[in-house]
């Protein structure tokens, strides 16, 4: 999985420290990553290790970053990171995730994450860059994976997930492509907005990325990445 490139001494510093939420169900983990990055000079603004909390702490918070872990308890990071377009759609989510797949990223992508990192990295600066470059706005995932992503969603006539999908998922699914939130949607198609988040889960699901809390737990980092 490519990870962005950008030397860490090329991100330029914000005027202001940059304020970041983290979401992730295990607490040793939350701790590191606080540690790292208020030693990077980041400002943690919360934390939490619950979908639902986090999505309403980071709306009343309004931090700039949203370090958000895929697979929690009840939810999952990709559902909080979409459910933000609608409530606080000036907060950049970056998805951390112990999983290096295709349909992962695609999932990432359609619901408007900033960037995608996989938790196994060993360098620390990675994370840290991929903040820093989220906040100047820029997104946190090489050209070519954003590239095979497009390619993948633009081929799908006679695609097994879509042939899945029922109309209304459908034509979902097309809105989500073009970037629009659940609220837009919502008045598009003159449905409630928590009928078209319902829907957007299932068809988040149905592309192959799980939203079911029956899911294993991810992968902690060991020593080697950002727990130290």
């Amino acid at each position: 999985m490519d990870t962005p490139a950008i030397p860490v001494d090329e991100v330029p510093f914000p005027a202001v420290p940059i304020r970041v939420f983290i979401l992730n169900d295990h607490e040793l983990v939350r701790q590191g990553l606080r540690e790292l990055l208020e030693e990077e000079g980041l400002d943690v603004a919360g934390e939490s290790g619950s979908a639902a909390e986090a999505t309403r702490l980071i709306a009343l918070l309004k931090p700039d970053i949203a370090v958000l872990d895929d697979r929690l308890p009840d939810g999952t990071g990709i559902e909080v990171c979409r459910d933000l377009r609608s409530t606080a759609p000036h907060v950049r989510c970056l998805i951390l995730t112990g999983r290096d797949k295709h349909h992962a990223v695609r999932a990432a992508v359609l619901a408007g994450a900033a960037g995608y990192l996989l938790k196994q990295i060993g360098d620390n600066n990675v994370l840290v860059t991929g903040i820093r470059t989220a906040a100047t706005g820029h997104p946190v995932l090489a050209p070519e994976v954003r590239e095979r992503v497009a390619e993948s969603l633009s081929a799908t006539a006679g695609a097994p997930w879509l042939e899945a999908m029922t109309t209304q998922e459908r034509t979902v699914f097309a809105f989500m492509a073009r970037g629009l939130t659940n609220g837009q949607i919502g008045q598009d198609l003159v449905l409630p907005e928590e009928a078209v988040a319902g829907c957007v889960s299932s068809v988040l699901e149905k592309l192959g990325f799980r939203l079911s809390s029956r899911l294993s737990p991810a992968v902690i980092p060991g020593s080697g990445g950002w727990l130290r």
